[in-house]
């Protein structure tokens, strides 16, 4: 498995433009929470007191994930992903489907208009995991990147 600052580095390279960055701000963390969002509606188990959806999976398996990377982002993100679970389930859900695509929108025109490169994604799907990520740690920076001439 690659190493955080491996991950950053090539997920930096997709996004080195001021355009495509800030079009990254806002839309992955509009994607997050509205998919978290959407997410709480498909319900696995609802039994008595006991609740079990696919929002709770997706934060579950993403949360193994970023802690295998980077355990002091993953803590945060754990964070922000509960703090979106419950604002995302208490809106409507057309909300959080036009939010999801928005957030979509922004991503495409970040990349088409100002990165002229197509996403990390599209080369390395487990950048879907490493945006989110990678726009904290830009928020909240723990790792530092290696080149400083690009920093993330």
């Amino acid at each position: 498995m690659a190493d955080v600052n491996t991950l950053f580095a090539d997920y930096a390279s997709y996004h080195r433009t001021p355009g495509n960055k800030l079009f990254h701000r806002l839309g992955i963390p509009m994607i997050m929470f509205s998919l978290i969002g959407m997410l709480t509606h498909v319900t696995f188990l609802d039994a008595a007191t006991v609740r079990f959806d696919a929002a709770m999976l997706l934060i579950a398996a993403s949360t193994a994930y970023y802690f295998a990377i980077e355990w002091r982002l993953a803590m945060a993100m754990l964070i922000v992903s509960i703090i979106f679970y419950f604002v995302g389930a208490a809106i409507p859900l057309w909300l959080n489907v036009t939010l999801f695509i928005l957030g979509w929108i922004f991503q495409f025109i970040g990349h088409k208009v100002y990165e002229k490169k197509n996403p990390a994604f599209f080369q390395n799907f487990v950048h879907l995991l490493i945006g989110p990520l990678w726009i904290l740690n830009d928020i909240m920076p723990v790792v530092k990147p290696r080149n400083p001439a690009t920093p993330v």
